[in-house]
């Protein structure tokens, strides 16, 4: 019998390989570049490759049609201007995501700071609501605090990684590590599926397209992109080159020339 959870799941995948754009920066960091009109990105690129968003609720609000991609709902957040930018507040509930008719509810989980404890507390809560609700719940796990000196330390990600699924995490979202053999050990000791972050604007199209290839390679199911993807020139063509590594196992050098 398929559950609930399947049908959203399955919104948000494509054959269990997710190529998702988070676009929950606005909070954050205000109208960003490439994020002035979230729908019409999304519309866009609905139709290149794309599996999935990551959208605050307010921007779900206020767009003018449905659009034919898995939404998650990001509930946590906190702004550059705070004088604790790193502390992640609650922002909605997983009933509230159930009535907006989405498919899968996001939290951003900070490890390593003096905030760390709340928002492990979030994060178990909503790990529960999403179980009673049926709802999958993608974890950012992003070692980020004043006791990580290398966020990109395996080890450190590892660990971080670990927590996301020990707390009830469907999918978890973290940074690569750099190399294919250090995150290929991640992905062995994390029990449910890891996707990768983009994290600042990459200096060349390859290297994120590289990034990808490798990632996908060390057994990742995907990517969760945001500024390398909105704010690029062409974003359909750099999702079309994403999609063509992470469902059609072309190389980054393959994938390359439907950018150029």
């Amino acid at each position: 019998m398929v559950s609930g959870h399947q049908i959203r799941l399955a919104r948000i995948l494509r054959k269990g390989r997710m190529l998702c754009i988070p676009m929950d920066h606005g909070i954050s960091n205000g109208p960003i570049e490439g994020l002035g009109d979230p729908a019409s990105t999304i519309y866009r690129c609905e139709s290149h490759g794309l599996t999935s968003v990551i959208i605050n609720k307010g921007i779900l609000k206020t767009m003018p049609k449905p659009t034919r991609i898995g939404i998650l709902v990001h509930f946590s957040s906190s702004t550059a201007l705070s004088l604790a930018p790193n502390r992640k507040m609650l922002t909605g509930t997983v009933k509230e995501a159930v009535a907006l008719g989405v498919d899968g509810v996001s939290l951003h989980i900070n490890i390593g700071g003096k905030e760390e404890p709340e928002m492990l507390e979030q994060l178990g809560q909503i790990s529960d609501q999403c179980h009673k609700w049926n709802m999958p719940l993608l974890a950012m796990m992003y070692p980020r605090g004043e006791n990580i000196k290398n966020p990109h330390d395996p080890e450190i990600v590892g660990h971080v990684s670990r927590i996301g699924a020990e707390c009830g995490a469907d999918i978890v979202k973290t940074v690569y590590t750099g190399d294919i053999d250090s995150f290929s050990n991640i992905v062995k000791t994390t029990p449910v599926p890891i996707v990768i972050a983009g994290g600042p604007k990459a200096k060349t199209d390859l290297d994120i397209l590289q990034m990808t290839e490798d990632a996908m390679t060390a057994g990742a199911i995907g990517v969760t992109y945001g500024r390398n993807i909105f704010a690029h020139k062409t974003p359909e063509k750099m999702v079309d080159a994403l999609a063509a590594i992470i469902f059609r196992k072309e190389t980054a050098k393959e994938a390359m020339k439907k950018i150029e």
